[in-house]
């Protein structure tokens, strides 16, 4: 019964991911209520293999839609695949709980700039050059592929931001270029959790094909409204992962 309310959520997921990021906050606690009996490396495997499907389904609709900037991407998911691995591979070293508070505070100026900046992505103006663009992009996808397989929540939401104020990117092309780098993290993390087995296949495969369908209506929904739409969305999803960072900040100083 539990893989009803699995593929409602996975396919609201898929949804939001696609268009600003942030569906593993909704899927990785509605794994962890229905499998509590779980390990939470084979829930976080569950994630990713449900979540490759989406980011591979929103990164073919946006190719199609838009044109995507590949002379940067192409380095950008190169170095986010090693990193990602070398930031799972790290977890055992470092305690996540030093790096909550600062990943709280660093998404509260994300939401203040862009709420104070009302034109902030409206326009898509690059403004590096290509040999840049190629440089920037292969250090962005390190830092927020290393966060990614290290830490995790909220790597959408930066790597849109960093599109966007960085680049120069509208939201639109910086939310299509986040999902591309998003399937490489995603995949450097099944490379560790499929071979070790940790997926469960019957939620896995249902969970993938929801999220998968919410996925490709959000990336149309994106193209269709265009950046203004993906501005609000992204201040509210925004919004939400602050309040559950600081919950959860909260619940750890004070268990």
């Amino acid at each position: 019964m539990e893989l009803i309310p699995l593929a409602v959520l996975a396919f609201f997921a898929g949804f939001i991911d696609a268009v600003v990021g942030g569906g593993g906050l909704i899927q990785v606690p509605s794994l962890f209520t229905f499998y509590p009996q779980a390990t939470p490396a084979v829930l976080f495997g569950t994630n990713k293999f449900s979540s490759i499907f989406g980011t591979s389904a929103a990164t073919l609709r946006y190719r199609r839609g838009i044109r995507l900037p590949w002379s940067m991407l192409l380095p950008a998911m190169a170095s986010a695949l090693v990193f990602s691995f070398l930031g799972a591979g790290a977890v055992s070293y470092f305690p996540k709980e030093v790096i909550r508070p600062l990943v709280l505070i660093l998404l509260i100026v994300v939401a203040v700039y862009t709420f104070v900046k009302k034109d902030f992505g409206k326009h898509h103006a690059p403004r590096l050059t290509k040999s840049k663009e190629k440089w920037f992009g292969f250090g962005t996808g390190a830092a927020l592929g290393f966060y990614d397989g290290f830490f995790g929540p909220g790597a959408g939401t930066f790597l849109i931001f960093i599109f966007v104020r960085v680049f120069g990117f509208s939201f639109l092309s910086a939310s299509a270029s986040a999902k591309v780098v998003n399937t490489a993290t995603n995949f450097a993390a099944l490379l560790y959790f499929l071979p070790t087995g940790n997926i469960l296949w019957a939620a896995g495969l249902v969970m993938a094909a929801c999220n998968l369908s919410g996925s490709f209506i959000g990336s149309h929904i994106a193209i269709t409204r265009g950046a203004p739409f993906i501005r609000r969305l992204f201040l509210a999803v925004t919004t939400v992962i602050i309040a559950k960072f600081a919950y959860d900040t909260v619940k750890l100083l004070n268990p």
